[in-house]
C-alpha cells in the first residue's frame, strides 16, 4: 500500500473499519462456499480482533494515528475547562504576537540588509572625540571638502559615497500652488553603480552628474515614489520638478525596493551632492560617508589611510579659525576615525530607538516567560489532576514515550491556537508600533515585511514556546508510579512546591516589569514637568523662507500684518523656535581673557519676542527696531553668571566668533534663563542677538529665512493657521510658509520617544500582573483541589477562617514575596542600562521600590479570593463522606 493511501487511512475511521470487516467477512463466506463448517472457518481464521487490528496496522501509518487520537482526545481536555484554556491561549497569543511584533519593527530598523548588492562590505565612517563645543561626541557627518580628499587618497582600494540625511523638502511639478514635500537626498553620483542598483526607468545618476558645483540639476525618483505619487507614468523621465529655486531634469526611476539607506524614512528624490549649496562650505558637516572596500582589500587598513587624511585636513584647516581654545582645536586633531557596519543602512532612527526597542524586547521576553509559566502550571494541574488515568494507561502497556507525546500533542493544540491569533495580533501592532515611533506630521516608514525571516522567528517562537510550557509537565506525567498513583500518589506536596516555584519566577519576572515601567514613567513626568523658562500655550510657530532673501524691514511688515489678523495677540520674529534642536553657538571672552572652553548658544531676535515668549527681563531692556547686530546683544542669567561670575554685566561687552570672525558686542538686557534645544541638563547660556545684522560696511543684510512667533487668543492656535497662511500669501513679498507648529507641539517632541516607551512598558507591565495574577489563581485552585480533605478536617476540628486562609496562602505568598524580592533587585541591575533613558530618577527612591511590591502584592491578594471562599465553602460532612 502507497504511502499517501496509508496516511489518507488515518482520517477515514469508520469507514476504514467497514472495509476491514467487509474483507473478513468475504474470507469467511468463500470458506464456508468451499465446503468448511462455519464454526471451523472462524476457528481457522483467528481472532477476528486481532485480525482485524493487523490489517488495520498494515494500511494506515501508525505514527500518525495515534498523533491524531492525542489531538482529538487533547481538544476534548481542552473543551472541559474552556474557560481556563482561553485564558491560558489568550495570554500566549498575546505574548507570541507582542514578540513577533516588535521583531518585526527591530528586524526593519536594525537588522534587515540594504537591497544592494554586498551589503555586508558596506560601513559608515565615524568620528568622535571633543567636538567644537568642548564636549565629548560622536557622529557621522562630515564636511564635503574633506570627503573629496578622502576619495582621492582610497581610491583604487575602497569605493567612498557621499549621502546627505533625507530632508522633507517641498517641491513642485508646475506653480507655486502645486507645492508639496518630498524626501530628498543628495547622494555621490557613483552610489547606484558601487551598490549595485540598476534602474527600473531611464537611467540613475552618474559620476559626471556630480562632478561640478551646480551644474547638473537632474534627479532620480525611488521605485515607491513613482508608484505612489505618479502611478507608475512611464512618461515622466524627461519631465522637471522644482526645489527652492533649482529646476531638475527626472532622468530615471531606480529599481523597486531601494528607498534610501535611512530605515524609518523611505527617500522619494535622489540629486547629486554637488547640488547642495554647501558643497564647498569647509564648517558644515552634513554628508555621511559610506566606505565599500574592494574585495581583498582589508577595512582596518583603508581607516588607517582615512585617519591620516583626517589628521592632515584638519592640522591645516584649523590654522584659519579664531577664538576657539588649543585644547578644543587638539581634541578636533585627535579625534579616533572607525569603520562601523552598516549591511542594515544608516538612521538617526536607529540610534534614537535602539536601546528603547532592545528594553522592549526584554519586557516582551518577560511576558511571555511568564505566559509559559502559566500554561506549564495549567498543563502540571491538570497532568496530576489525571494521575490515575495516566498510570492506568501505563499498566496496559503505554510507554512513556506515549504519555510525553500525550501531553505534548495537548500543549502543541494550545500553541496553534495562540500562534494563530498572535499572528492576527502582530500583523496590526507592529504598523501600529511603527506610527508611534515618530510624531504624525513627521511619521516614520518603515518596510515590515512578511517574508521568510518574519516566517522563520514567528514558527522557530511557536516551537520554543511549546517546548517550554509543555516538556516539563510531559515529562514529569511520563514518570510517575501506577501503583503509587493508583493508590492516591505518594507525595502532593513535591507537585505543589514545583508550582510554587514557578509562582515565584512569574513574580519575579512581573516585578521587575512593573519596576523598569515605573522608572519610565517617572522619567516621562520629570521631563515633561521640567520648567522650560517660557510661556508656550496659545502659541504658533510658522517657519518661512524668501527667495530671494529679503530685507528685514519687509519681515517686519509680514509680522506686522499678521498681527493684524482677528485672533492674534502680537507677533514678531526669531531664527527659529526654542526646543526645536536648531543649534548655533561659540566660545566667548570676556576683556582681554582667553575663549571659555565652554560656548554659549545663539538665537536672533526681534523685538517684542521675549514678551511673547514671556520671557521677563530682570535688567536693561529690550531691543528696539534700529538695534542691529554685531553692536548689541541680550544674555540670560545663566551666561551672566558663568561670564561674570556675579560682576554687574549691563554696559559691559564680550567678544565671540561668527562665521570664522571676532565680533564685539555690547550687553544691553539680562533675562530670566529658557530652554533653548532640549530639555535635558541645567538651563544653558544663551545670547539674544538683534534679528537685523550689518556686514562690515554697516549694509543691513537681507535674511532668506526665519520663524514667526505668535501668540493668539485661543487654546488651539492652529485654529488660525489657515488664515495666517493666507495673510503671509497675500503680503506680496514672496514669503513661504514651510512649517507650521505650536509651541506646545514642539516642546512635545522632546518627550515623545519617552513617552511612547512609558507606554508600552505600562501596557507590558500591566499584562505580566493580570497574568502573574491568573498563575497565583490557578495554584491556589489546584491546591484547594488537592487538599480538599485536609481543610474539611481542619474546619470539622473548628479551625478559625484566618488560620486557614494563613494555612492555605503561607507557601505560595512566601513565594510572591521572593519572587518580587528578586524582580526588584533584577530591576536594580538592569537601571544601569537604562541610564540614557532616564531622566532625574534614582533606583533607590521608595516610590521607585514600593510601588511594584504594591502591585503585585494587590494582584496577589484578589487573585487568592476565589479559591479561599471556596475553601471556606467546604461542607466537612459531605467531604469526609466522599473520601
Amino acid at each position: 500500500m502507497s504511502f499517501w493511501s496509508r496516511i489518507t487511512n488515518v482520517f477515514r475511521g469508520d469507514s476504514l473499519n467497514r472495509e476491514i470487516d467487509e474483507e473478513m467477512n468475504a474470507h469467511l463466506e468463500e470458506a464456508i462456499e468451499r465446503g468448511i463448517a462455519p464454526a471451523e472457518a472462524r476457528k481457522a481464521f483467528g481472532s477476528l480482533l486481532r485480525q482485524r487490528e493487523s490489517s488495520r496496522d498494515i494500511r494506515i501509518a501508525g505514527w500518525l494515528e495515534s498523533v491524531f487520537a492525542d489531538t482529538v482526545f487533547g481538544w476534548r481536555q481542552l473543551l472541559k475547562g474552556k474557560a481556563t484554556s482561553a485564558a491560558a491561549i489568550l495570554s500566549l497569543a498575546l505574548a507570541i504576537g507582542a514578540c513577533t511584533s516588535v521583531f518585526r519593527v527591530i528586524d526593519a530598523l536594525l537588522l534587515r540588509p540594504l537591497p544592494v548588492a554586498s551589503p555586508e562590505r558596506l560601513y559608515v565612517l565615524v568620528h568622535q572625540g571633543i567636538d567644537f563645543d568642548g564636549s565629548f561626541q560622536k557622529s557621522d557627518f562630515w564636511i564635503y571638502p574633506l570627503f573629496q580628499q578622502m576619495r582621492a587618497a582610497v581610491m583604487g582600494e575602497a569605493e567612498i559615497i557621499a549621502i546627505s540625511e533625507s530632508m522633507r523638502t517641498e517641491i513642485t511639478y508646475g506653480s507655486d500652488q502645486d507645492m508639496e514635500n518630498a524626501y530628498v537626498q543628495y547622494v555621490s553620483g557613483s552610489m547606484f553603480r558601487s551598490m549595485g542598483i540598476r534602474p527600473a526607468l531611464g537611467r540613475l545618476l552618474l559620476s559626471s552628474d556630480d562632478s561640478k558645483p551646480l551644474i547638473s540639476p537632474v534627479a532620480v525618483l525611488s521605485y515607491d515614489y513613482w508608484t505612489r505619487r505618479l502611478a507608475r507614468d512611464k512618461g515622466i523621465a524627461g519631465r522637471s520638478l522644482k526645489i527652492g529655486t533649482v529646476v531638475y531634469t527626472i532622468v530615471g526611476v531606480a529599481a523597486e525596493g531601494f528607498t534610501g539607506i535611512e530605515p524609518g524614512i523611505m527617500t522619494d528624490i535622489f540629486v547629486p551632492t554637488m547640488m547642495n549649496a554647501n558643497v564647498q562650505r569647509s564648517d558644515f558637516y552634513w554628508i555621511r560617508t559610506l566606505v565599500l572596500p574592494t574585495p581583498g582589500v582589508s577595512g582596518e587598513s583603508v581607516r588607517q589611510r582615512l585617519h591620516a587624511v583626517y589628521r592632515s585636513f584638519q592640522v591645516e584647516h584649523l590654522k584659519s579659525l579664531t577664538g576657539f581654545p588649543q585644547s578644543t582645536l587638539d581634541g578636533i586633531v585627535n579625534q579616533q576615525i572607525m569603520l562601523e557596519r552598516a549591511s542594515a543602512g544608516v538612521s538617526d532612527l536607529q540610534d534614537k530607538y535602539q536601546q528603547p526597542l532592545t528594553v522592549l524586547a526584554a519586557l516582551v521576553l518577560l511576558v511571555l516567560l511568564i505566559a509559559c509559566a502559566n500554561v506549564a502550571n495549567l498543563l502540571t494541574a491538570q497532568a496530576a489532576a489525571r494521575g490515575r488515568e495516566m498510570a492506568l494507561r501505563v499498566s496496559i502497556g503505554a510507554g512513556r514515550s506515549r504519555l510525553v507525546q500525550l501531553v505534548l500533542t495537548q500543549a502543541a493544540i494550545i500553541a496553534l491556537f495562540a500562534s494563530a491569533i498572535g499572528a492576527t495580533f502582530a500583523w496590526w501592532s507592529a504598523p501600529f508600533l511603527v506610527s508611534h515611533i515618530h510624531p504624525p506630521g513627521s511619521p516614520a516608514r518603515l518596510i515590515l515585511l512578511a517574508d521568510w525571516r518574519v516566517f522563520g522567528f514567528f514558527v522557530t517562537l511557536t516551537f520554543l514556546v511549546t517546548l517550554s510550557f509543555g516538556l516539563g509537565p510531559a515529562i514529569r506525567a511520563s514518570l510517575l508510579q501506577p501503583s503509587v498513583a493508583l493508590k492516591g500518589g505518594d507525595d502532593p506536596l513535591s507537585r505543589r512546591r514545583i508550582m510554587h516555584i514557578l509562582i515565584a519566577g512569574q513574580v519575579a519576572f512581573s516585578c521587575f516589569a512593573i519596576f523598569v515601567s515605573g522608572l519610565l514613567v517617572t522619567t516621562l513626568n520629570r521631563l515633561a514637568d521640567q520648567p522650560t523658562g517660557f510661556a508656550s500655550q496659545r502659541l504658533l510657530t510658522m517657519d518661512a523662507v524668501a527667495d530671494p532673501a529679503l530685507a528685514p524691514g519687509l519681515w517686519n511688515q509680514v509680522a506686522q500684518r499678521l498681527q493684524s489678523v482677528p485672533g492674534v495677540e502680537s507677533a514678531a520674529m526669531a531664527d527659529w523656535p526654542l526646543l526645536s534642536e536648531n543649534v548655533r553657538g561659540g566660545y566667548v571672552s570676556v576683556g582681554s581673557g582667553k575663549p571659555f572652553p565652554e560656548p554659549a548658544y545663539f538665537l536672533k531676535i526681534s523685538p517684542r519676542w521675549l514678551d511673547i515668549m514671556t520671557i521677563p527681563l530682570v535688567g536693561g531692556r529690550d531691543f528696539r527696531d534700529n538695534d542691529v547686530f554685531p553692536r548689541v546683544a541680550i544674555i540670560n542669567e545663566a551666561f551672566a553668571r558663568k561670564y561674570f561670575q556675579g560682576v554687574q554685566p549691563l554696559g559691559r561687552s564680550f567678544t565671540t566668533s561668527l562665521a570664522d570672525k571676532k565680533v564685539e558686542l555690547s550687553i544691553i538686557g539680562v533675562v530670566r534663563n529658557a530652554r533653548y534645544a532640549d530639555l535635558r541638563g541645567s538651563m544653558p547660556p544663551v545670547i539674544y542677538f538683534p534679528f537685523q545684522y550689518i556686514d562690515d560696511n554697516g549694509k543691513i543684510l537681507p535674511r532668506s529665512s526665519g520663524t514667526f512667533v505668535i501668540r493668539t487668543d485661543y487654546a488651539d492656535p492652529l485654529r488660525l493657521a489657515s488664515e495666517l497662511r493666507l495673510a503671509i500669501r497675500q503680503s506680496g513679498t514672496g514669503l513661504r510658509v514651510t512649517n507650521i507648529r505650536t509651541q506646545a507641539e514642539i516642546n512635545a517632541l522632546h518627550t515623545f520617544r519617552e513617552r511612547l516607551v512609558a507606554l508600552l512598558g505600562v501596557f507590558f507591565a500591566f499584562v505580566a500582573l493580570f497574568l502573574t495574577g491568573v498563575g497565583v489563581y490557578g495554584v491556589l485552585a489546584y491546591s484547594v483541589v488537592q487538599r480538599q480533605r485536609e481543610i474539611g478536617i481542619r474546619i470539622a476540628l473548628g479551625a478559625k477562617p484566618a488560620d486557614l486562609v494563613r494555612h492555605i496562602t503561607l507557601g505560595i505568598f512566601s513565594m510572591v514575596t521572593i519572587g518580587a524580592t528578586l524582580g526588584i533587585c533584577a530591576g536594580l541591575a538592569a537601571a544601569r542600562i537604562l541610564g540614557d533613558l532616564m531622566y532625574k530618577v534614582r533606583v533607590t527612591e521608595l516610590n521607585v521600590i514600593s510601588i511594584p511590591f504594591f502591585f503585585i502584592l494587590c494582584a496577589a491578594m484578589i487573585a487568592a479570593l476565589p479559591p479561599l471562599i471556596r475553601a471556606l465553602r467546604i461542607d466537612p460532612a459531605n467531604t469526609l463522606r466522599c473520601e
